[in-house]
C-alpha cells in the first residue's frame, strides 16, 4: 500500500505540475501562435479571457489578475515537480483552480469549467495536500516529515 501511494503522489505531482506549466507557456507564445491549435498563443489573448472571467475588473485590473495567476501556476508547477514546500503548492493550486472554476461557472456557463479539468485538478491538489510524506522529492531531502500544523490535521 505505502509503494502505491509514494508512486501516485509522484505521478499526481508531476501530472498537476506539467498541467500547470503548459498553459503558462500558452499564453507567453511559447507553444504556437494563436490559431495554431493552442487555447491563447499570446499574453493579449489570455488577458481578453482574464477578463471574461472577471468582468467586474477593468482591462488593466483583469491584466494584473492575470500576472498573479500566471505567478502563481508557474510558481504551483514548479514546487510540485520538484516537490518542493509541496502540501502549501497543492493546497494553493487547489484554491486557485476552485476560484478559476467557480468564475468559468459564473461567468461563462456552468458546464465551462466541465470541458477542462478544472474541478479534477482542485480534488487532486486537496488530496495531494493530505499526504504525510512525499518520497522523490526536495521535502522527503530536506527534513523528515512531522505533522505538526494545524493546516494538515484538518485532513
Amino acid at each position: 500500500m505505502k509503494t502505491r501511494i509514494a508512486l501516485g503522489q509522484l505521478v499526481l505531482r508531476l501530472a498537476l505540475g506539467v498541467g500547470f506549466l503548459i498553459p503558462v507557456m500558452d499564453r507567453l507564445g511559447w507553444l504556437g501562435a494563436p490559431g495554431s491549435g493552442v487555447a491563447w498563443g499570446s499574453w493579449a489573448n489570455f488577458t481578453t479571457y482574464t477578463n471574461t472571467l472577471l468582468p467586474f475588473l477593468s482591462t488593466g485590473g483583469a491584466s494584473i489578475m492575470g500576472i498573479f495567476a500566471t505567478i502563481a501556476e508557474a510558481v504551483f508547477g514548479i514546487c510540485l515537480i520538484i516537490g518542493y514546500k509541496t502540501w502549501q503548492a497543492a493546497l494553493g493550486s487547489a484554491i486557485l483552480t476552485l476560484i478559476f472554476g467557480l468564475c468559468m461557472a459564473i461567468f461563462v456557463n456552468v458546464m465551462a469549467p466541465f470541458k477542462y479539468p478544472v474541478f479534477v485538478f482542485t480534488g487532486a491538489g486537496l488530496l495531494l495536500s493530505c499526504i504525510s510524506e512525499y518520497k522523490w522529492s526536495i521535502d522527503s531531502l530536506l527534513k523528515p516529515h512531522r505533522p505538526s500544523s494545524a493546516a494538515r490535521k484538518a485532513c
